[in-house]
Parts: structure tokens; sequence; C-alpha cells
């Protein structure tokens, strides 16, 4: 049978529409370029700071147990979609070149207000 039917053939109806609360919010692409942060209302009255754009990563160096921040100057390469990597949109896993070498992005910055990243190599 086709989805969405019942054995007879009948239609499923919904039974109310979806609230606002549970529809999903716009996808954030946050760029390389000039810091841009903006702030969201949560659930429960919070407020969540999302960056949309910047330039520098706080960079955690594995060796030395230390972070530092850097400049961000290109995005080599993105593992989950390889044309993200030449708009240069940062996101999670993906590998930049720094003032300080080649770094990992390890959080989310769309969801979080800023970048941090591990130095590989």
């Amino acid at each position: 049978m086709k989805t969405g039917r019942k054995i007879s053939g009948g239609k499923y109806h919904k039974s109310r529409k979806s609230k606002k609360y549970e529809q999903a919010g716009e996808p954030r692409m946050v760029k390389l370029g000039k810091e841009k942060k903006k702030k969201l209302k949560m659930l429960g009255g919070k407020m969540k700071t999302v960056l949309l754009s910047t330039s520098t990563v706080n960079i955690i160096n594995k060796k030395t147990k230390k972070s530092e921040k850097a400049k961000i100057k290109n995005v080599i390469e993105t593992p989950s979609n390889k044309f993200l990597a030449r708009q240069n949109i940062l996101m999670k896993s993906a590998i930049i070149e720094t003032d300080k070498g080649k770094a990992r992005i390890t959080n989310r910055p769309s969801q979080e207000g800023c970048v941090n990243a591990v130095l590989i190599g």
C-alpha cells in the first residue's frame, strides 16, 4: 500500500498542526570573515549566542596543554561536504589553516558562540 494510507485506502489525518517550538529553525552556516554574532531566544527564557561569521579560533595544543587564539587563513577540507570548504564555511571536523598551523574544529560553531580547534600534524 501507499505510505500514509490505511489498509482500506483512506487517508490518515493529523490530530493537530505542529507547534512553533517543534518546528526546525533555519540552518546557520558560519562563514570566514569579520566577527558577527546573534542572540536567539530559547525555551524557558534563555538566550543563546550563535556565531554567523568569525576570523579567530581558540586552538588547544595537545603537547603543551595550553590554549591560544589564532587567526583563520583558509578552510582546507570539510569531510561532510567538499563544497562547503570552497565557500569557507566553518563546521565541526573541518580542517582549517591558521597562523599556528593546521587544526581541526572540535565544536559546533553554529550552536555556540566561538570556534574551538585542536592542532594536527
